[in-house]
């Protein structure tokens, strides 16, 4: 079984420590997605389980076997790079094949892996062409070929679709999605985009500056996250943060004031006893705003940019006194609305709720 279990894993770089500690199981035929700004060492979690960069402190298992001393190619992983690294003189099935040929093994056996391979891949018809005669997905689909065929125990992927254009970003994401089904192997992946993760994954893993700020589902993670940095990371575009003031409280009911309202309050629930007092931090994702009338303290806005997509469009006031605002209308209504002045709703009751240490603070919601 491909299970990966990282116990303490620490990276430093002389006395510089760029991971501090990272605890994690990852089970067999799991899609994991590492996610996280540039610098945040998810491309360096990823070498470490694939033995590419040594490890400073902690454990690597692989299959329930420590890997610690154990080379990259005796490890059962095979890694696809953002780079397609292809062997420009071969064609795409000695690229295929390469690592077979490697192994020893015997030339029937090399084309009949290769051959059931790309006609999973759909390359059948280039595998008599060179890299060069390849369009960037086709490459790329070489790139997975390559690693298909040593049929590993573990799959790691690094950003392999951020050189791609965005129509080939979604055609390859299907692609990838249902060689996971098909395959059912353990596959771990690397990348900055949000749509990638929140349609690939089975669980997500947030990360910055080396340090594991929240793990679960795609729906977890956007629907409950544990503090501001991941609320703010995740979503596309991002949630917008209002400040907020607690004016009052009885019990778990919890009355705020938040700035650039129309001067009502905003009510609340909490999850869970606990006193609040001060400035707190209200977020509302940019699907919870509605341009016409609905219950509730209403939000003064100044749109400067509407963004129109075909379907919907966003709203984008950033200039609003309880913070910037990303408002997501469909196009009907959008095309009612001017630049300039106007009153936006919102659906307070799918409201997140940050304190002044940026931990979410846990609301109780309406099933």
């Amino acid at each position: 079984m491909a299970r990966v279990e990282l116990c303490g894993v620490k990276k430093k770089y002389g006395e510089k420590t760029v991971i501090p500690g990272v605890d994690l199981a990852i089970e067999h035929g799991e899609f994991l997605v590492f996610i996280g700004p540039s610098g945040c060492g998810k491309s360096t979690l990823l070498r470490m389980i694939c033995g590419l960069e040594p490890i400073s402190g902690g454990t690597v298992a692989i299959g329930g076997k420590l890997m610690r001393g154990v080379p990259p190619a005796k490890r059962g992983v095979a890694m696809v790079f953002q780079s397609y690294a292809l062997y420009p003189h071969k064609t795409v099935a000695d690229n295929m094949a390469f690592s077979l040929l490697m192994q020893g093994m015997p030339k029937a056996e090399r084309n009949k892996r290769v051959a059931a391979v790309a006609e999973t891949l759909q390359l059948g018809p280039l595998l008599g062409r060179f890299p060069k005669e390849l369009s960037g997905g086709q490459r790329q689909r070489v790139a997975i070929g390559r690693a298909i065929v040593r049929e590993p125990d573990v799959f790691l992927f690094d950003e392999p679709l951020s050189n791609l254009d965005a129509e080939l970003r979604v055609q390859m994401r299907l692609e990838l999605a249902k060689l996971h089904r098909s395959l059912g192997a353990t596959m771990i992946y690397v990348t900055h985009d949000q749509t990638e993760a929140m349609t690939l994954a089975d669980r997500i893993v947030v990360l910055r500056d080396g340090v594991v700020e929240q793990f679960g589902t795609p729906a977890q993670i956007y629907d409950a996250p544990c503090n501001r940095f991941v609320a703010g990371f995740m979503g596309s575009p991002k949630m917008s943060f209002l400040e907020a003031l607690v004016s009052g409280q009885d019990g778990t009911h919890l009355t705020l004031q938040v700035r650039g309202t129309t001067g009502d309050c905003v009510e609340l629930v909490l999850a869970e006893p606990m006193v609040l007092s001060g400035n707190v931090t209200v977020g509302i994702r940019p699907e919870h705003f509605n341009t016409h009338r609905v219950s509730g303290p209403r939000l003064l806005a100044e749109v400067e940019f509407v963004e129109r997509l075909g379907g919907e469009s966003f709203l984008h006031a950033p200039a609003h006194p309880g913070g910037a605002l990303v408002m997501r209308q469909g196009d009907a209504e959008a095309r009612s609305i001017a630049i300039g002045k106007c009153e936006v709703s919102v659906d307070w009751r799918k409201a997140h709720l940050f304190g002044a240490d940026g931990r979410a603070i846990p609301l109780k919601r309406e099933l």
